[in-house]
């Protein structure tokens, strides 16, 4: 008889994406605002972290609108994960638009479109609304399926079947199918805490309930209590948008021309060019929503990675876009020292023949609060490695760490953390779970460095064409 083949099967369960700063948490510091050495994912880089921890502060009491920050040091010390840090403070109702200097070159947009879609995805605009809800945490969602009307094959939901529970009582409602698409939508399940506009039918998945708190619910974003008072019930309605959904939602106008009727019309994939005199009509709008205390203007961040990138035009057009009444906190980042500032011509000129520090301007400079990041010492190169390890869940033992940190001492930090999976993959290779020295010392062999790399371009520069 054979013996009978049972195969585990692996989990269907979303992992998370393991990218370069997976590990920052936010900046890592007390109450009082001091850094802790070791905290949120960071290492070291505590003058920096405690600075930037400042400007959280600014940015909290709404004191930094309109002022700019700029994260300078040699590559590879965390500036970066400084940015993502200080994202990580200020949490997700705070809006935060990164971008890179390159990215303004197209041959499609202009460079200051670019730089002015990106200042304004990083304004955000809160809006309280009273409105009649249908609020309580889902107890039965049942969709009722009819004949098709068209006569073909196949059936098509006539009436969706909702209950919804808060602490005064239940009740049971019979859904339109349309509201059916928009539960999908917000991939609503039992024991969801949503409410459903009366008027609209807008669906909105707040979490879920706390009741499920003890259950290992992976796709739960946040937990929340049961809601109070009746299902059926008037509520304050907060909505955050940016200044940027405004402009691409007035300009492919459909329907009602305020604020709220244009919310429904941001995921249009068509792309329309936004003018500046609609975006100052849009800013006349919000500057009476907020006067009236309608709306409230959450200033977010602009983080600009690789700065150096721009050019003259570009910096002329950020001194100005600085000084506006509805203008993001801007976060600039740069790993170079003194160098040439680049033409307003194509990507590809070499730019002009005015030095200055980080390839900035100096009147630009002048408004820069700056903020500068230190090398690594190695036992934080180690401790960096660590960390690293554990978020890729990788095991290594403490003679492979060390080497390691001997590599990035002589190497760069970078290129050490990428060695840590290769070797990882030689260690099961080789039908071991944990790294070894010899491991490492494997992939180091197969894998060139910046440095050594550069090194033999200079001993064959024969070989290559120039």
């Amino acid at each position: 008889m054979d013996k009978m083949k049972i195969e585990e099967v692996q989990s269907t369960a979303k992992k998370q994406r393991i990218a370069a700063h997976t590990h920052i948490k936010g900046l890592g510091l007390e109450a009082s605002g001091n850094a802790v050495p070791l905290a949120a994912g960071f290492v070291g880089q505590v003058e920096a972290r405690e600075a930037a921890g400042l400007v959280v502060d600014m940015i909290r009491q709404k004191k930094m609108a309109g002022r700019a920050l700029l994260l300078a040091g040699p590559p590879g010390t965390g500036k970066t994960a400084l940015a993502l840090g200080i994202c990580q403070e200020l949490g997700s109702k705070v809006p935060f638009c990164p971008m890179v200097g390159s990215e303004v070159y197209s041959s499609e947009v202009k460079k200051t479109e670019v730089l002015m879609e990106n200042f304004r995805r990083a304004i955000g605009l809160r809006i309280k609304e009273n409105k009649e809800v249908y609020e309580g945490e889902v107890t039965e969602l049942s969709p009722e399926e009819t004949e098709s009307v068209t006569g073909g094959y196949g059936k098509s939901i006539s009436h969706v079947i909702i209950g919804l529970k808060t602490v005064k009582g239940t009740k049971q409602l019979k859904l339109d199918p349309t509201i059916y698409d928009a539960l999908i939508k917000e991939k609503v399940a039992v024991g969801d805490v949503i409410y459903i506009e009366a008027n609209s039918g807008a669906v909105k998945r707040v979490g879920r309930s706390d009741a499920f708190a003890t259950e290992f619910d992976l796709e739960a974003e946040e937990y929340v209590p049961l809601p109070k008072g009746e299902v059926h019930k008037k509520k304050e309605i907060v909505q955050d948008v940016t200044l940027h959904d405004l402009d691409a939602a007035n300009a492919r106008p459909q329907g009602g021309q305020d604020i709220l009727s244009l919310m429904g019309q941001m995921m249009k994939p068509r792309k329309t060019e936004i003018t500046d005199k609609l975006r100052q009509e849009i800013n006349k709008v919000v500057n009476r929503y907020i006067d009236e205390g309608v709306a409230e203007l959450v200033p977010g961040v602009l983080f600009i990675d690789e700065v150096h990138m721009l050019d003259m035009e570009c910096f002329s057009y950020l001194n100005r876009a600085l000084e506006s009444s509805l203008s993001p906190i801007v976060i600039f980042a740069t790993n170079r020292g003194i160098c040439n500032i680049r033409s307003e011509c194509e990507l590809w000129c070499r730019g002009t023949d005015m030095n200055s520090p980080h390839g900035i301007p100096l009147d630009l400079l002048d408004r820069l609060a700056i903020i500068r990041t230190q090398i690594y010492g190695p036992a934080e190169m180690i401790q960096i490695l660590a960390i690293r390890a554990q978020v890729e869940e990788i095991v290594l033992d403490e003679e492979s760490l060390a080497y390691l940190g001997e590599i990035s001492r002589d190497t760069s930090l970078r290129h050490a953390v990428q060695l840590l999976y290769p070797a990882s993959v030689v260690a099961k290779m080789n039908g071991r779970d944990s790294i070894c020295k010899a491991d490492v010392e494997e992939v180091k062999a197969l894998y060139l460095d910046a440095k050594s790399s550069a090194r033999l371009l200079q001993e064959q520069q024969e070989k290559y064409i120039t």
